[in-house]
């Protein structure tokens, strides 16, 4: 007797109503982004491990590639990783293709991703992620990185979760500020405010004068900034109020002021601009995203900004702005939780019975006949008893049950007991039962 096999941690795998769950996220999230006119794109699975590798703090996290009976003198797939997200992936395809592609250029992706990292409540090792990313040659328009959190926020809020809030930031903000306050290592001032919820205040300012030497005085400036936070353009008022002027600052705020206008006037209450978010800010060079679901705050489920390294070849540089929606991470969070649930387990809509075995051609004609209106439909694996059939349809949530007939044929609504005559060429199901539905657990 063989053992019973043990899941493996970090590698989910949904049940099929989960799937179908997934499914229509990843169909509506899709949507949106060809709405806005991301163009698809899927990349290989694996890239080369110096490429994966130029993020020193991914090490450790990369899934290596070899076969288990390669040649010892053959390193090609020695060489070879899976990809830990699709933002390395998409920067090598920019420039392989570069002379193909016309920019400013528009892709979207959604792909599964590996990270070997410690599999907790909203990390897993393999995952799918949805991202959009707009790359230019030489310089980006501005507009782009306005435009990326109403994509989200369009995506996302067609979906059954609770709402999204979309925090911002921008690196010329917090960039600008400490160097008018005179700091001379920004970089560490930005790795030292992003402890601070995980330290807290009073050590993020210890943190501070070690590494970037800062007074008391700065520390404390560094850590006003921090605590601004807004819905509206006030942010930038709270900014100056601090009494600190750069000339990258008035730019950053300049910047951020538009995101947080553009996002009030297409959905209110969507955007937040938070000074705290410093997370990312060492790679992105101008406004940066993070997304929380409400009541979820303790995990970001959708991330990114803008970006001016992300690819260059010789004199040819390609900045870009991108974000990213963990679909994974989403779709964890709630299914532990009990908060998504769909009406029924199967796509089926429609069971057919089976008076006889002899009469399965029949029964197959009216299947074929209901699925060419687009009515997903099966036929009954065994003719037992219609009791037993219809105890079959029940168990799966399908809605209804048809009888055919010698002389016409009859379709049951399982859930209220109605029943009447009806023909393959013409019955519909009412809208709410054609597709399972999904909802809020």
């Amino acid at each position: 007797m063989s053992a019973r096999p043990t899941p493996l941690s970090g590698f989910p795998e949904w049940l099929p109503a989960q799937r179908m769950i997934e499914q229509r996220f990843l169909d509506r999230i899709r949507t949106v982004f060809e709405l806005y006119g991301y163009a698809p794109l899927e990349t290989r699975a694996v890239e080369p491990l110096d490429q994966l590798l130029r993020k020193g703090e991914t090490d450790k996290e990369v899934y290596v590639l070899r076969r288990l009976q390669a040649d010892a003198d053959d390193a090609s797939d020695a060489a070879l990783g899976l990809h830990f997200d699709l933002t390395v992936p998409f920067a090598r395809f920019v420039l392989e293709n570069a002379g193909k592609l016309h920019f400013p250029f528009k892709r979207y992706q959604i792909q599964k991703a590996w990270r070997g990292e410690r599999p907790q409540e909203g990390r897993y090792r393999e995952f799918t992620q949805a991202d959009i990313d707009v790359v230019d040659r030489d310089t980006l328009g501005f507009h782009h990185e306005v435009e990326m959190p109403l994509v989200v926020a369009d995506a996302l809020s067609g979906l059954p979760i609770p709402p999204v809030r979309i925090q911002v930031n921008n690196r010329k903000v917090c960039e600008g500020f400490y160097r008018g306050l005179g700091l001379s290592d920004p970089d560490a001032a930005l790795r030292a405010v992003d402890k601070l919820d995980k330290i807290g205040p009073a050590k993020v300012a210890a943190l501070l004068a070690e590494t970037t030497g800062a007074t008391d005085a700065q520390a404390e400036a560094c850590l006003a900034l921090a605590a601004i936070s807004a819905e509206d353009a006030s942010f930038a008022d709270a900014v100056r109020a601090l009494g600190v002027s750069d000339p990258l600052l008035d730019e950053g705020l300049e910047e951020l002021v538009r995101v947080v206008e553009a996002a009030r006037e297409h959905a209110p209450g969507l955007l937040i601009a938070d000074l705290k978010i410093a997370r990312g800010l060492d790679y992105y060079t101008g406004t940066v995203y993070e997304t929380v679901l409400r009541g979820y705050e303790g995990l970001s489920i959708s991330s990114g900004g803008r970006y001016d390294n992300l690819a260059s070849s010789g004199t040819d540089r390609f900045p870009g702005v991108g974000i990213s929606i963990g679909v994974t991470r989403i779709m964890g969070l709630l299914l532990g939780k009990g908060a998504l649930g769909i009406s029924r387990s199967v796509p089926t809509c429609v069971l057919v019975a089976l008076p006889a075995e002899q009469r399965r051609a029949d029964c197959d004609r009216v299947a074929a006949a209901l699925r060419k209106r687009g009515i997903a439909t099966e036929v009954s694996p065994t003719a037992a008893k219609y009791g037993k059939q219809i105890r079959y349809a029940e168990r799966r949530g399908i809605p209804f049950v048809w009888f055919p007939g010698e002389d016409g044929h009859e379709v049951k609504d399982i859930r209220s007991g109605e029943q009447g005559a009806a023909s393959p060429d013409t019955w519909s199901p009412p809208e709410p039962d054609l597709r399972p539905v999904i909802h809020e657990g």
